[in-house]
């Protein structure tokens, strides 16, 4: 049976050609679905592979560009950075409807919930947080040029895009007045930080989007994956956006993850502190980061604020969504006044 956007004939008829030693006869497990990118489970009977293609329906291909993700993720596969095995990249609409690629089912638990970390005690959750920041250090110190990368975005003015960019999402989704919103952006735009040397942007990096093996107890990290918002820019927003996701956490709990939240996760100053001891990059502004991914992720939930007043959500967690923006905007106008 073709689970939805997987025709399994037409696919098994392009992956035996496309890669070696792969069977025709395919079975399908939808692991991740809704208005990201599909990711299916398949297999042949004796290999299994993971399958990424966009959403059904009408999307934005700038914003479900599989061939950036399988590009990016072909580009690290010598570097540092754990990433899966990329095998074959699809742009033929008459296979399954959509670009799609292939690539490795890499061992491993995305963890999200505080939950999922407590069993492991603080000791393992702080080496897997630890872990998490060596991560995105090692992400940050390639050169994109040596990985074949220097065409993957437009580094030049790359904060202040960011500033209008959200700008133009929260505008989007108005249903009400959020000066604090106004206040952030005026002070953001009149004081966006000078060039900084160009790094690989994962986009969305956190721990959710890392596979954990705990199987041995090692806790080593076996893959980085959704690279759907991956660019070239200023690595310092990853860092930034990592830490304000883990502040929302202690704002709305259970409506995002909230794993940063565990006994024995590392605290916002000694993530800081160890990505400063791992990286020669400049974070005299870094409140001023901290600012730009609070008003990211603020016009991120009143998106969602303004769906869920249209009715147009499914599911719990929604309703105190509009409520948590009001903490957040201020907690990025006082990393602000940590620059003036």
């Amino acid at each position: 049976m073709n689970p939805p956007g997987l025709d399994l004939d037409r696919l098994g008829a392009w992956l035996s050609a496309e890669v070696l030693g792969a069977g025709a006869q395919l079975s399908a497990e939808l692991v991740a679905g809704g208005k990201s990118n599909l990711t299916f489970v398949v297999s042949d009977g004796s290999q299994e592979w993971i399958v990424r293609r966009p959403p059904l329906g009408h999307v934005l291909a700038t914003a479900h560009d599989m061939g950036r993700e399988y590009r990016v993720m072909s580009a690290l596969q010598d570097t540092d950075v754990p990433v899966p095995r990329t095998f074959a990249f699809c742009s033929d609409p008459e296979v399954i409807g959509a670009d799609f690629y292939v690539m490795e089912r890499c061992a491993g638990v995305p963890y999200r919930r505080a939950s999922e970390l407590e069993p492991l005690g603080a000791e393992r959750v702080r080496g897997i947080s630890e872990r998490l920041v060596d991560t995105l250090l090692a992400l940050h110190a390639v050169d994109p040029a040596a990985v074949g990368l220097t065409d993957f975005g437009r580094p030049e003015g790359f904060l202040g895009r960011q500033v209008r960019r959200w700008r133009k999402q929260l505008d989007a989704s108005y249903t009400r007045d959020l000066p604090a919103a106004d206040e952030l952006h005026r002070r953001l735009a009149a004081s966006v930080p000078d060039e900084a040397p160009t790094g690989i942007v994962h986009g969305d990096f956190r721990l959710d989007n890392v596979l954990v093996d705990s199987t041995d107890g090692s806790d080593r990290a076996t893959a980085v994956l959704d690279w759907e918002m991956a660019t070239l820019g200023d690595p310092l927003t990853d860092l930034a956006l990592m830490l304000t996701y883990h502040q929302l956490a202690t704002e709305i709990g259970e409506a995002v993850a909230d794993a940063s939240e565990a006994p024995g996760f590392l605290g916002e100053d000694e993530i800081v502190a160890r990505y400063a001891a791992g990286s020669d990059r400049d974070l005299s502004r870094f409140g001023w980061y901290r600012g730009l991914a609070a008003f990211k992720l603020a016009a991120i939930l009143e998106g969602i604020h303004y769906r869920f007043l249209a009715g147009q959500t499914v599911g719990e967690g929604f309703a105190g969504i509009g409520d948590a923006i009001h903490p957040l905007l201020d907690a990025g106008l006082a990393a602000l006044k940590e620059n003036d």
